[in-house]
């Protein structure tokens, strides 16, 4: 007669659920696999993160740059509003892209593969971990398109190698974050066509009521409000001043506080909503 192994179990009773930090960024790590397996088994989902961003740096650099940048800096140059633009457009782009974590997420829930999740003896916070990870692949060619674009169009870094990466580092960093809130939506809403509808209200708000493409001074007294504590505000500040030169601490440290704030406020919502809905 066949028997059947026990499962071992934690001396809570729960089989296999208190994990090892260094096992849970294991697990973590070979689900991230799959999302960029997922990235390389169907390029299209690079689409998007492509042509956005060039779409963005084409509109208010191109085509509107030279009106703006009448307003925006001093002599109205087109080439002096790239270098203020540019780092800006960066961290939409990658605002932009990271809204995918949260439709993957609820296109995976409707398809069952987080049912199967949950029955395997991994860390709860794995498949949100692993997923957010894995979209990084999509956030790092976004913001690769942003900076090669802006320098076919004549942008070019002013400050040091190490600063560049720094800058490049934090944007990366913030994705990370804004991914939490992202996949707590996507476990909140479920449907992906109501994940998206719900993430672009929140993003939007966060990019364009910025100071990305015009500085906070020239906005009408009640907004810079918002745009003094935006945290893209914050962020597109700092990686101004890390690419092109310019204060650097007085965003640096908000920016910082932000991204620790969200990770630690969604992070644990999203696995709280993960264990009551999957």
């Amino acid at each position: 007669m066949a028997t059947v192994a026990s499962v071992p179990s934690t001396s809570s009773g729960s089989p296999l659920r208190r994990r090892r930090p260094a096992r849970t960024l294991r697990h973590a790590g070979i689900l991230a696999g799959r999302a960029i397996l997922k990235i390389r088994r169907d390029p299209q989902q690079l689409i998007d993160v492509t042509l956005s961003p060039i779409i963005f740096v084409t509109m208010f650099v191109l085509l509107f740059g030279g009106a703006i940048s009448g307003g925006a800096t001093d002599g109205g140059d087109r080439r002096d509003y790239l270098l203020f633009v540019l780092p800006g457009i960066m961290a939409q782009a990658i605002v932009l892209a990271s809204m995918g974590t949260g439709i993957n997420l609820a296109t995976d829930i409707t398809r069952g593969i987080f049912d199967r999740f949950r029955s395997l003896p991994i860390a709860r916070s794995s498949p949100l971990t692993g997923l957010i990870l894995g979209d990084v692949v999509r956030q790092l060619v976004a913001l690769a398109v942003v900076i090669l674009y802006g320098v076919l169009l004549g942008f070019r870094f002013r400050t040091g190698v190490l600063a560049v990466l720094a800058g490049c580092g934090l944007i990366m960093l913030f994705s990370f974050a804004l991914g939490w809130i992202w996949a707590y939506l996507g476990l909140l809403v479920r449907s992906p066509q109501g994940v998206q509808g719900t993430v672009f209200l929140v993003a939007f708000p966060l990019t364009f009521a910025s100071n990305i493409f015009v500085p906070a001074g020239t906005l009408p007294g009640w907004l810079q409000g918002w745009v003094a504590v935006n945290p893209v505000s914050q962020l597109a500040d700092t990686a101004r001043g890390l690419m092109v030169g310019g204060p650097v601490a007085g965003a640096l440290w908000p920016t910082l506080a932000w991204i620790a704030g969200i990770v630690l406020v969604f992070g644990p919502l999203a696995v709280l909503r993960y264990r009551r809905s999957t």
